[in-house]
């Protein structure tokens, strides 16, 4: 089974990434959750996941669940 993740507080192109998945994007009118995954020396706010990840959810009804 495949899932989509949002990778979160990198700035350069991956080609490969190992990091902890810290949240998941729950969309209650869609039927596809989203994973978000950062560094694991990283820590990150609801807050910046949303800004973060608004460009595409602002089509959805999404929830962050931790």
């Amino acid at each position: 089974m495949e899932i989509d993740a949002y990778i979160l507080k990198e700035s350069k192109v991956l080609s490969r990434f190992f990091g902890k998945i810290v949240a998941i994007i729950h969309r209650r009118d869609d039927l596809e959750d989203k994973l978000i995954i950062i560094a694991e020396n990283k820590t990150i706010s609801n807050k910046e996941i949303l800004a973060a990840i608004e460009f595409k959810e602002k089509y959805f009804d999404s929830l962050i669940i931790r």
